[in-house]
This record gives C-alpha cells, sequence and structure tokens, in this order.
C-alpha cells in the first residue's frame, strides 16, 4: 500500500534514511526515542517536507513532489486544528469541501459521521463549547469523512487522559476495519501500539531500525536500541 524505497533527507547535515513498507488494512505503530526521525517520516509521506532522493508510493503511483492535499491521505495530528469560528458540522464538512459547498448527500456524510464518533448532539455548536476529548472526535470525524485510503496519526490523543485515550484508539480501529483503511499512527505510548496496531515501524538513529508484527514489540527483542525503548516505556 505504502513504500519508502531508498529515502533520503537531510535536516542540519544530519541524514535520515528510511527503507520501509506498510501493508494494505494495518495499523501500523511508528515509534522511536526522541527526535529519532518518526515525525519526519511521516512528514515525508504528507509532503510537508520532499526527500534529496528516493521514493514514496502508495499503491505502486510515486507521489513525490504532489502537494499534501493532492495525496491520498486524511491527516489527524495532536493539535486538532478546529476551526473555531466554525460549527462542529461545518468543521467535518471541511473533509469534504474547503468551501463547505456540500450536496445533500455530503451532508449526509457529515451527519453520519458525528453520530459515528459520538458528537451527533453537538452538529451545531462552536469548538469552544467542547470538551478536549469532544474536540478530538470532531477531528477524527473530519479525517475519516474523507475518501481516503490510508489515514496518518500524528500522536492525536497523546494530551487525551488514559481511559479517553483508550476509548479513542479503540474509535480508531473499529473505524479503520469497517473502511478497510491504512493507518500509520506516531505514538509513544507502548500501551496504544500494543491496543490496536497489526505492525509496528522503529525509528532510531534516523532510520528504520526493525519493521514487524506487533508481537514482536518487546523487550526481549534482539535490537538492543528497540529492547531497551520498550523496556523504557513499560
Amino acid at each position: 500500500m505504502l513504500s519508502l524505497t531508498k529515502v533520503d533527507y537531510y535536516y542540519h547535515n544530519e541524514l535520515f534514511h528510511f527503507d520501509v513498507s506498510v501493508e494494505q488494512g494495518s495499523i501500523t505503530a511508528l515509534m522511536g526515542p526522541s527526535g529519532a526521525g518518526k515525525s519526519t517520516l511521516l512528514a515525508l509521506v504528507a509532503g510537508f517536507i520532499e526527500p534529496v532522493s528516493g521514493s514514496i508510493s502508495v499503491e505502486g503511483r510515486d507521489i513525490v513532489g504532489l502537494d499534501p492535499h493532492r495525496r491520498p491521505f486524511a491527516m489527524l495530528f495532536q493539535e486538532h486544528n478546529l476551526f473555531a469560528h466554525l460549527t462542529v458540522r461545518q468543521n467535518i464538512g471541511l473533509g469534504l469541501h474547503p468551501g463547505l459547498k456540500l450536496s445533500d448527500e455530503q451532508q449526509r456524510k457529515v451527519e453520519l459521521a458525528a453520530h459515528q464518533v459520538g458528537v451527533a448532539d453537538y452538529l451545531d455548536r462552536l469548538p469552544e463549547q467542547l470538551s478536549g476529548g469532544q474536540r478530538q472526535r470532531v477531528a477524527l470525524a473530519r479525517c475519516f469523512v474523507q475518501s481516503h485510503p490510508v489515514w496518518l496519526l500524528d500522536e492525536p490523543f497523546s494530551a487525551l487522559d488514559p481511559i479517553l485515550r483508550e476509548e479513542m484508539l479503540s474509535l480508531v480501529a473499529k473505524l479503520a476495519k469497517e473502511r478497510d483503511i491504512t493507518v500509520l499512527m506516531v505514538t509513544h505510548h507502548i500501551s496504544d501500539a500494543k491496543a490496536i496496531a497489526s505492525d509496528f515501524i522503529f525509528v532510531a538513529n534516523g532510520r528504520v531500525e526493525v519493521a514487524a508484527g506487533v508481537e514482536q514489540l518487546v523487550s526481549s527483542h534482539s535490537n538492543q536500541t528497540l529492547s531497551d525503548f520498550v523496556r523504557a516505556g513499560e
């Protein structure tokens, strides 16, 4: 589904090199120490930065050089970026049309998305009238109301309390499974990865050190850097 092949990127003379693939329909946790390169990898995929060499492809199509909005991704970040002057209905609707010129069918999609994430009763409220968890639900609805086959999630729930975070992760897993969505999710929580991920990518020292099924995300792993990372996070 998503492949990075011999991708090189330099930041302040530091080389980041990525060679890895994400399987169709998987939920892949992107993990690693702070500054290791996981956010750089996600930014390269999203198109916020461009590699100096290598290819990034989705379903065999090279997307290097495409603007972010032309890439087949829905994105959700820790800063949910809701527009304060727009209602919940309008914020979700932005996922379908930037000018909010929605057809009746698209309006129904907005209402269905709101219902699926549990904010159907708040469609005409402004973000300031919602709790933090409710705002994240709105951002998630705007993410998945789009028809893109891949979701890029950059620690979207890390600021939430553990119970609410677990609830949101379960919702992501449920919606992704229903729609056969491929998910690439940056997280620093071992528990998050084990809760919903099928696979993980471990980035350290500016490169992919390990890419495997989540059952190998263990402190006894033969890769010492990964082993230490898991032990510290347990």
